[in-house]
């Protein structure tokens, strides 16, 4: 029988495996490892080879009888068994023990000091070390570090990689969750998004039976306490939108929500970087300095960083502490939200760039998850595809999805939340027609529903999809807030409209009875 704590001490323990390094020690390591190069503001650079994205087709939970009852088993959580696992982690420590060094690094999930995650990563690239630093909360001290008793452990040996047919896996790549053991095993892929994505899944499961919110979202705060989610996946500018330098940043991407408000899961940011311009998003080009990393974007003799170099990636990412945020929230919590965004980048381009939602449709239209899957976010997604992802986040969700919208639906209707569903994606027509809307807009539009400009003015039904849009916002043309009147052909827009309303609906059919009265309250009729 495989006693897998004991082999992970031994390996954590052994010679020649370095256990919280610090930043400048992993940048040494990884430079003089031939891991990465260094840019001309000192952020080191790795490429990820082959795998510039998740690999979802890739990705299980062993089946146990801890998970067997509580997983909301699928397409998206595939179960395989504890023998393929066992077989696989035994390959993978033996595999690790081979190479001249390791890297270790010990910390936590979640700013709340009740709930967080004792977490260890033992990883085969230094820089994935350093990623993972960057990524999660790290201890005040290595003492501190260095005494954690680690809940889950996650192995990556990128290098190893898998034989289907013998070893039980889909590919050379895999991610395997062991619930029962606290053990995440990585294997041939070089994408670090998948440690990071791991452990908020382990979040998603763990916090829920605690009775806290696990949300995919970022979170700002102002000078007045008023807190702001937004919720959306890659790409509809989670990190971008809540990276505002007059508010304080709470996180870019995953949180909780408990009784004395929220806080974030991690301790860093993991920021795409295409067409990054200072001008633009000056917050997030700062950031990347000595100590963030930088992947799979081209850079120039001088090391200068190439943002619209799309050769290797879309989806080129930086990933850096919270604290090169100047206005980050250290610690990483605030009270309870005033606002919550939902984010979508409609390809269609037929939904407005913000409407209001009453608690009814924030439960439909959360639950629903409606955006566009962009390049390069997952293998093989070369341009945005129309794609429905419950919670804003469905690959990282190992309960079922109404589990969650219960939850926020309650949170709503306790504290008044105002909820808004803002469009970052298509205007003028769909995807190829149309163009993109501009980030000013989006950013002017967002800071007026958070201030509580928007609940003062009027608002008119949209006829097709029952969304409040506002008759009139400051900053932002009239003729733009009604998509319909940004397109030239109105019977055009009548089709996509229709046929994007009837999507919604047949999503809805993959939902279980729950579900219903969500859909009848909600929903478009």
């Amino acid at each position: 029988m495989v006693n897998h704590s004991e082999l992970i001490s031994k390996l954590v323990s052994k010679d020649t495996t370095h256990v919280q390094l610090s930043t400048p020690q992993l940048v040494t390591a990884s430079l003089r490892r031939g891991e990465g190069a260094l840019t001309d503001t000192g952020a080191l650079r790795a490429e990820t080879g082959k795998y510039t994205g998740r690999s979802p087709k890739d990705r299980f939970i062993v089946e146990d009888n801890i998970s067997d009852h509580k997983i909301d088993w699928g397409t998206v959580n595939q179960p395989i068994s504890e023998e393929v696992f066992d077989n696989l982690f035994e390959k993978v420590v033996d595999y690790l023990n081979s190479k001249e060094e390791t890297f270790v690094f010990k910390g936590y999930a979640g700013a709340d000091e009740k709930t967080r995650l004792d977490l260890q990563v033992v990883n085969e690239f230094s820089w994935h070390n350093l990623f993972v630093q960057n990524l999660f909360i790290r201890p005040d001290t290595k003492e501190e570090a260095l005494n954690i008793d680690p809940k889950f452990t996650i192995v990556s040996a990128p290098n190893f990689k898998a034989d289907p047919e013998t070893d039980g896996t889909n590919s050379e790549a895999f991610v395997i969750i062991s619930l029962k053991k606290g053990i995440i095993l990585i294997g041939g892929t070089e994408y670090a998004g998948e440690m990071k994505k791991s452990i908020f899944s382990i979040m998603n499961y763990l916090l829920p039976e605690q009775g806290v919110m696990s949300m995919h979202c970022s979170a700002n705060v102002g000078e007045n306490k008023d807190v702001a989610l937004f919720f959306g996946l890659s790409g509809t500018g989670k990190t971008t939108l809540s990276a505002d330098p007059h508010r304080d940043l709470i996180g870019d991407d995953e949180h909780g929500w408990n009784d004395e408000g929220v806080f974030n899961i991690e301790g860093g940011c993991y920021a795409k970087t295409i067409d990054l311009s200072a001008e633009k998003e000056p917050e997030i080009h700062g950031a990347i300095r000595f100590g963030a990393v930088l992947e799979n974007v081209t850079l120039d003799e001088e090391g200068t960083p190439d943002y619209e170099d799309k050769s290797l990636t879309e989806n080129t990412r930086a990933a850096y502490p919270l604290h090169h945020i100047d206005n980050a929230r250290i610690p990483s919590v605030a009270g309870h939200p005033k606002t919550i965004i939902f984010l979508t980048a409609d390809a269609f381009g037929v939904l407005p760039p913000i409407s209001r939602l009453d608690r009814d449709q924030a439960m439909y239209h959360f639950l629903s998850g409606f955006t566009s899957k962009l390049a390069g976010t997952e293998r093989g997604v070369t341009e945005p595809q129309p794609v429905f992802s419950s919670c804003f986040g469905s690959p990282f969700l190992p309960l079922e999805a109404t589990v969650y919208a219960k939850m926020l639906g309650r949170l709503i209707e306790k504290h008044d939340v105002n909820v808004y569903l803002v469009n970052t994606g298509w205007t003028g027509g769909g995807y190829g027609v149309g163009r993109r809307m501009e980030l000013k807009h989006t950013r002017t539009m967002i800071r007026r529903a958070i201030s509580g400009e928007l609940e003062l003015g009027e608002f008119e039904k949209d006829e097709i999809f029952g969304l409040n849009i506002p008759n009139t916002i400051t900053g932002v043309p009239d003729e733009l807030l009604m998509p319909k009147n940004t397109w030239l052909d109105e019977d055009g827009y009548d089709e996509r409209a229709n046929k994007l309303k009837e999507l919604f609906k047949e999503n809805f059919e993959n939902f279980g009875g729950e579900s219903k009265e969500i859909a009848e309250k909600g929903g478009f009729q």
